[in-house]
């Protein structure tokens, strides 16, 4: 059994949802495939709850009947009968139904995960309905009885393997089965989601509970590409990576692949692949516990990027001072992306602000502390990237003309990172595009 996710844009017209059932019908193996919401729903949503939590319920009104009214037209172009269409309208009808109760509703956090899950609830029903005016058997598998996340808002995997297989296990007789991503229950058994993007975390903790054949990833693009391709011109797509690239790549920027994607299916060996849903015949990306090469694969890039300097001669080479450092970053929640050291001075970056007024007050005893925002990690990975002959001098030939913050390198075999200046990220990227692949 294999599961095939599709995201919003391969979803959003009644044209691709067409196309799609010809994809989940190409072969005879049995499959999970895991639907996002249209494209554009869930920043409606969005905007919805936003304009509750105001207290603005006219404008949340107003943006309800325009997405109504979007959902009333895309129904007219998926199904043709009087009996589909009927029963398509019924699901917008339900589910818009809710959205204008809540109208009248005290708005909460436990509301807003409501809120934000109609969208994948309405995309699968719809495609359902699809599904069944062309007669192709089916059934609809609610992620909401079997997706589950901790108190910490950790999937739980092995949850979801029992939950799953007890349900597919009362099904054998049924080949196509269509899910929910993005949406699970918490540890109180409230509705939730895996936060923005997650519909690729689905699929992989469903391939991975599954133990599936393949998990693929069906976007508006073929495979993970060398570099950004709306910033470079010149692109092309990458053949194999291992799980290991593939995860350096999509933390560092790469946007075709959410971050949490790989880990579940890697724990299961299970190969991803990313597809092209406007070009199926692309061969993509293929990502597997084998790199398939050595050495440069790809550039990523990762904006929003906060240096934080801490210069101490008296304290830096004190016996725990780095140790005491990491705490107030550990204290408040805060991942580290890169660091370097010097004789008086450490250097880290993060990628967020959230904590940032926090973090700066609890550094200051240990020294100066400086704050540079407007950063971005440029990353390049590849396999034993790290001895690769002479990567290093053709990637600093290539940007003799960028200022660059920091360098990371070896804590890695795959990955050496660059932090430049925000301004000189399109520069960079293309810099290295011609540099290091000859684009």
């Amino acid at each position: 059994m294999k599961v095939m996710k599709f995201g919003g844009t391969s979803v959003g017209k009644p044209e691709r949802m067409h196309q799609v059932s010809q994809l989940i019908t190409k072969d005879a193996e049995a499959k999970i495939v895991v639907l996002s919401a249209l494209s554009g729903t869930t920043n409606a949503l969005v905007d919805i709850s936003n304009s509750l939590s105001d207290g603005n319920r006219e404008a949340a009104k107003q943006k309800i009947d325009q997405l109504e009214a979007h959902y009333r037209n895309f129904v007219l172009d998926l199904v043709k009968t009087e009996l589909l269409r009927t029963k398509a309208n019924a699901v917008v009808s339900e589910h818009f139904e809710f959205l204008n109760i809540i109208l009248r509703i005290s708005f909460s956090e436990a509301l807003n995960k409501d809120i934000l899950a109609q969208g994948e609830l309405m995309s699968t029903k719809l495609f359902c309905c699809y599904l069944e005016e062309q007669g192709i058997d089916h059934m609809l598998l609610p992620a909401l009885e079997f997706m589950t996340i901790d108190a910490n808002e950790e999937p739980q995997l092995a949850v979801i393997k029992t939950r799953l297989n007890q349900i597919l296990q009362q099904h054998t007789d049924k080949k196509i089965f269509i899910t929910q991503g993005y949406i699970c229950r918490n540890a109180r058994g409230e509705v939730d989601n895996l936060k923005r993007g997650g519909s690729d975390y689905t699929a992989s903790l469903v391939a991975a509970a599954i133990n599936g054949s393949v998990c693929e990833i069906w976007t508006d693009i073929d495979g993970m590409h060398n570099n950004d391709p709306r910033i470079v011109n010149k692109t092309v797509a990458i053949e194999q990576l291992s799980f290991d690239e593939a995860a350096e790549l999509a933390y560092f920027g790469a946007k075709i692949l959410h971050p949490t994607c790989i880990w579940p299916a890697q724990q299961e060996n299970v190969p991803v692949k990313l597809l092209n849903t406007m070009q199926p015949e692309a061969a993509g990306t293929v990502i597997t516990k084998e790199a398939g090469s050595v050495g440069v694969k790809a550039v990523a890039a990762k904006d929003g990027i906060i240096a934080i300097k801490i210069k101490s001669s008296r304290m830096l080479l004190a016996y725990g001072f780095l140790r005491k450092v990491f705490e107030v970053f550990e204290k408040y929640r805060t991942s580290i992306d890169m660091i370097t050291t010097s004789e008086v001075a450490v250097s880290v970056t993060i990628d967020t602000d959230e904590a940032l007024t926090g973090i700066i007050k609890e550094l200051e005893p240990f020294g100066n502390v400086e704050v540079e925002k407007g950063q971005t990690i440029v990353s390049i990975v590849g396999n034993e990237i790290a001895q690769t002959e002479l990567v290093l001098q053709k990637l600093f030939n290539a940007i003799q003309e960028v200022p660059v913050t920091m360098v990371s390198y070896g804590g890695s075999p795959h990955n050496i990172s660059l932090l430049v200046p925000s301004e000189y990220k399109t520069k960079t990227l293309q810099l290295l595009n011609s540099g290091l692949f000859g684009l």
